[in-house]
């Protein structure tokens, strides 16, 4: 068991000054227990805490580092622009049209991008955009899915909001919670009856094309399929919410896996390389009516951040020069077999969902498709679970609801200590 003294320490300073102590609700450790720990320094698959501990990453600051932390190429990049360029103007930069230019050469449906500084600012937007370019009111998100903090998102959401248990909250006005209408992942039906009661007051339906913040829940292709139909039909605009599984699951996201094309995506997080960055994009028609263009007002005083841009620019030339989604594919694999032939060493038949290099275990044994199949999990096993990791040097996310991220960087053996890992802690979540 890893000694913990000094992140104790700095965890209880924390909480006179930060609510809960911590700046995101999951890093508090509430659902599973026990104390946050506090990082130091991160490098490749590493992680190594303020006393000293050293950990396997499989949280990759949740989801942006598919090439590991510190990649030298990134580092390089962002050093660079910090020492000849400088880390803000407040006016165009020629780096905004390059990496915008190479979002549309990459994203099948981006035709136009905008950049933001966050996901939750990449999803606010894209439903401001819906509402004033349709004149309706009404979106349609799904039961689980997690689009940002955002008042229109904060209704059955998944993500943090899962795990603290609550699964609205309190500041969401009546008005903006009437205006959000919750259908059942991969259940097309549920849509058809909302758009029905609805009838011509729909702008949008949003979807995470691979949810990422219930565990980890693929959606059918025809269910995909059947919501593009169904928004080309009623006109209303679909939204792929890519923030998490963008460039992760494929170059060109889910929307390249599938083959089906929303009307606007929303991105951030590999795109940013560890920075804050987010975007929104899509068909030019819809796009032209944001502002200055249009009258859907959006803007943002360090959106365009030399810094945030450079590295994400330089994090997609990485994607496209070195391909890393076969061997991500391999390595993710690799643990999702040696967990499954570990479970049938003990008996136990948990759910493993994964697409790529995301993954989920989830500690039931009904087949997790949406939300309510989700809850099923017992979370009670998940902490025991997750803390028996974490003394192996495994560091997971700290909440059954959250995804599994392989890096490139992962290497035969870390994968082989990982599947050891976790064969140690299935006993210990049972005991």
């Amino acid at each position: 068991m890893p000694v913990l003294t000094r992140s104790a320490e700095l965890f209880e300073k924390a909480k006179k000054f930060i609510p809960g102590g911590v700046n995101s609700p999951v890093r508090a450790f509430k659902s599973v227990g026990g104390t946050p720990i506090y990082m130091a320094k991160g490098q490749g698959a590493y992680m190594t805490d303020v006393d000293g501990n050293t950990y396997l990453d499989y949280v990759g600051s949740w989801g942006p580092f598919i090439l590991g932390s510190m990649h030298p190429r990134l580092t390089a990049a962002i050093e660079y622009t910090l020492r000849n360029i400088g880390t803000s103007f407040g006016t165009p930069i020629e780096i905004e049209i390059e990496i915008a230019e190479l979002l549309c050469q990459i994203v099948p449906s981006l035709e136009m991008v905008r950049m933001v500084n966050s996901g939750t600012e990449a999803t606010m937007s894209a439903v401001r955009l819906a509402r004033g370019y349709t004149g309706k009111d009404k979106i349609i998100k799904f039961e689980g899915c997690y689009h940002g903090h955002g008042d229109s998102f904060l209704i059955k959401a998944g993500s943090g909001v899962l795990t603290l248990g609550d699964p609205d909250s309190p500041g969401v006005t009546k008005g903006t919670a009437n205006d959000t209408l919750n259908a059942t992942y991969n259940d097309i039906e549920s849509v058809k009856v909302l758009v029905n009661e609805n009838k011509g007051q729909v702008a949008a339906i949003i979807i995470e094309p691979v949810a990422g913040n219930t565990g980890v829940i693929p959606a059918k292709k025809e269910f995909l399929q059947a919501l593009r139909e169904l928004c080309d039909q009623e006109g209303i605009v679909l939204i792929f919410d890519e923030v998490m599984c963008g460039f992760r699951v494929a170059l060109g996201g889910a929307q390249e896996l599938y083959g089906v094309t929303p009307d606007l995506t929303t991105m951030g997080k590999i795109i940013g390389g560890g920075l804050p960055v987010g975007a929104f994009g899509g068909k030019r028609h819809i796009m032209e009516n944001i502002a200055p263009l249009g009258s859907v007002y959006q803007a943002g005083t360090l959106s365009g951040n030399p810094l945030a841009l450079t590295a994400g620019l330089e994090t997609l030339k990485i994607l496209m020069e070195e391909n890393p989604y076969p061997e991500l594919e391999r390595k993710a694999a690799f643990l999702e077999a040696g967990f499954k032939a570990n479970m049938d060493k003990l008996g136990l038949n948990y759910t493993q969902n994964r697409v790529g290099s995301m993954a989920c275990l989830f500690f039931t044994e009904n087949e997790v498709y949406d939300y309510q199949s989700a809850i099923t999990a017992d979370t009670a096993k998940y902490g025991k679970y997750f803390h028996s990791m974490l003394d192996q040097g495994i560091y997971l996310a700290p909440s059954q609801f959250e995804a599994m991220f392989t890096s490139f960087v992962h290497t035969d053996e870390d994968l082989e200590k990982t599947v050891a890992a976790n064969y140690n802690a299935l006993v210990a979540a049972h005991q």
